[in-house]
C-alpha cells in the first residue's frame, strides 16, 4: 500500500474504530461511587462540600448556610497511552494485525477511570478530605465530637457506601475527555521522518477527589456478619452539626477480589452454614472490583 494521505486516512478510520470498540467492551464501574463533575479550569474548588441539606420548618428569617471553612480543591492531571505502526506494515498492507493493540488502547481508556477511582479508595486511609481528616478516619470532627467511619483491624480492606444522593463519596473530575489523536503526515512529523513509524494516542484531563465522608465506611476488620452489622449501625447513626441525623443509609459494599467469598457469604447467601435465615441476605450490592485487593 502507497503511504500517501488518502490511505493513512482510511488508516486511522481503522484505528478509530477499534478503538471504539476496545473501549465498548468494557462495563464501567466508578460511576456507581463517584460523581462525575465537569472542570473548566487547572484546578477546582470545593469548599462548598461541608453540610447537607435539610429542610426545615420557616420561622423568621431564612437559616442561610455558610461554606465550609476547609478549602479543598482538586487539580486535573495530564494522561496518556500511544501505540506505533511502523512504515512497513503499512507498505505491506499488513496494519490490519496491529487492530488488536488500538482495540486493548480503547479498553485502557475505559478501564482508566476506574484504576483512579479505586485507587483512591484504598488511600481513603491515608490521604485527607474536606475536613482534613483522612477520609476513613476514626476522628472526624462534627461539632463538639468525633465521628469515626473506619474499622480498625489488619485484614484486606472493604467498604460500604450510600450512593444514592446527587453528590457520591467520590468525585471524577473531567476537564478533557478521553480523546484519540493521530500524528501521521509524513510531510510534516519529524517523528515519522527519524523513526519511520505513524503514531496514535489517547490522551485526557482528569482527576479525582473525595466527596462526603458520611457517605462511606471503610474497613480493615474481618468481613464478617457482626463488623457488617457495626458498619450499617455507624453510618446510620452519622449525625450533621446541628445534631440532626443525616438520613445514611448504605447500599453498596464494595470489595476487592480478596474478600469476595466474605462478602458472598453475608451478604448474597439466603441462609447461614447451620440452615438458619440470614438476616443481611440481599441488604446491600456486593459490587466486587479487580482493581482493590
Amino acid at each position: 500500500m502507497e503511504i500517501n494521505a488518502q490511505n493513512l486516512k482510511s488508516i486511522y478510520t481503522a484505528v478509530n474504530t477499534a478503538f471504539n470498540a476496545g473501549r465498548g467492551t468494557y462495563e464501567q464501574l466508578y460511576s456507581r461511587i463517584a460523581t462525575e463533575v465537569p472542570s473548566r479550569n487547572m484546578t477546582e474548588d470545593y469548599s462548598w462540600i461541608g453540610e447537607f441539606t435539610r429542610l426545615k420548618e420557616w420561622i423568621g428569617e431564612r437559616d442561610v448556610k455558610k461554606m465550609s471553612a476547609n478549602r479543598y480543591t482538586v487539580t486535573n492531571i495530564k494522561f496518556e497511552g500511544t501505540e506505533s505502526i511502523p512504515a512497513e506494515y503499512i507498505e505491506d498492507d499488513n496494519y490490519g494485525l496491529l487492530m488488536p493493540k488500538f482495540q486493548d488502547m480503547g479498553y485502557a481508556a475505559a478501564t482508566h477511570p476506574d484504576e483512579l477511582i479505586f485507587d483512591l479508595v484504598s488511600k481513603g486511609f491515608t490521604h485527607q478530605c474536606y475536613d482534613g481528616q483522612n477520609f476513613f478516619d476514626t476522628d472526624h470532627p462534627v461539632g463538639d465530637e468525633s465521628v469515626s467511619n473506619m474499622q480498625t483491624g489488619t485484614s484486606t480492606p472493604w467498604y460500604l457506601f450510600d450512593t444514592r444522593r446527587p453528590l457520591k463519596p467520590f468525585i471524577f473530575q473531567k476537564r478533557r475527555d478521553y480523546r484519540l489523536q493521530q500524528k501521521n503526515d509524513p510531510a510534516t512529523s519529524d517523528r515519522t521522518f527519524m523513526t519511520d513509524e505513524f503514531l496514535y494516542g489517547v490522551d485526557a484531563r482528569v482527576a479525582t477527589g473525595f466527596g462526603f465522608w458520611q457517605q462511606a465506611l471503610g474497613s480493615k476488620a474481618e468481613l464478617t456478619e457482626d463488623s457488617f452489622n457495626a458498619a450499617v449501625v455507624a453510618m446510620m447513626g452519622v449525625k450533621s452539626e446541628q445534631g440532626r441525623k443525616l438520613g445514611i443509609n448504605p447500599n453498596l459494599l464494595v470489595v476487592g477480589p480478596k474478600n469476595r467469598a466474605a462478602a458472598k457469604k453475608v451478604i448474597d447467601a439466603e441462609n447461614k452454614a447451620q440452615g438458619e435465615s440470614n438476616i443481611n441476605y440481599k441488604a446491600v450490592e456486593v459490587l466486587i472490583v479487580p482493581w482493590l485487593d
